[in-house]
């Protein structure tokens, strides 16, 4: 018996591997479409949830290795009657940060992750919080914008609240650490990454 608690709510699977991807026990079991499939090796982003409240993705992370974790999708981001927007989720819209919107997933979740951490980020820590995050259809000026929006919004004390569990904040770990990069030491904006997945990050 696989024991998940996601946005909450504790589910109990009994017909799930426990070796099964996080993302396909979320959208095929739990019908949480937020995290989309988009390369499934963990470099596109897309599939991007909190467990714990850092992010992680889920296509890569076997689901038996986060029961007793708190694992937070876009869907639990919202307020507990599902008519709040999120700040995060309300800066994007508010910036038109989306064309296609498949990236939009994990820019959100990524932002919002960021700005636990770091309520007041500088572009060029932005840069290296969404640097790993592809979006194909190039509105990177937009989701810029919408962190910077988002920050505002934080900041004037609209809160940040994906569930943690109880170990979280003791020295708890990310599950999959995303690379991290030393961008203080770079002079000017640092360029876009091109993608071996065809997009392109915010690095």
């Amino acid at each position: 018996m696989l024991r998940l608690r996601v946005n909450g709510t504790e589910h109990a699977l009994a017909a799930v591997p426990r070796d099964a991807p996080l993302l396909t026990v979320l959208r095929n079991d739990l019908g949480l479409n937020g995290p989309k499939y988009g390369c499934g090796l963990g470099e596109c982003g897309a599939c991007l949830v909190l467990i714990d409240g850092r992010p992680a993705r889920s296509c890569s992370v076997p689901a038996g290795g986060v029961e007793g974790r708190a694992i937070t999708t876009l869907e639990g981001l919202r307020g507990a009657s599902h008519d709040e927007l999120h700040p995060v989720q309300r800066a994007f819209i508010e910036c038109q940060a989306a064309q296609c919107g498949y990236c939009l997933n994990g820019m959100i979740v990524a932002t919002v992750a960021l700005l636990r951490e770091t309520p007041r980020p500088d572009d060029a820590q932005v840069r290296a919080a969404l640097s790993h995050n592809l979006c194909r259809c190039g509105t990177h000026l937009e989701i810029l914008q919408a962190v910077r929006r988002a920050a505002e919004l934080v900041n004037r004390g609209e809160p940040l609240t994906p569930a943690l569990s109880p170990q979280a904040g003791r020295g708890s770990k990310p599950v999959v650490p995303w690379p991290q990069t030393d961008r203080a030491s770079e002079g000017g904006e640092p360029p876009l990454t091109p993608s071996p997945a065809g997009g392109r990050g915010l690095g």
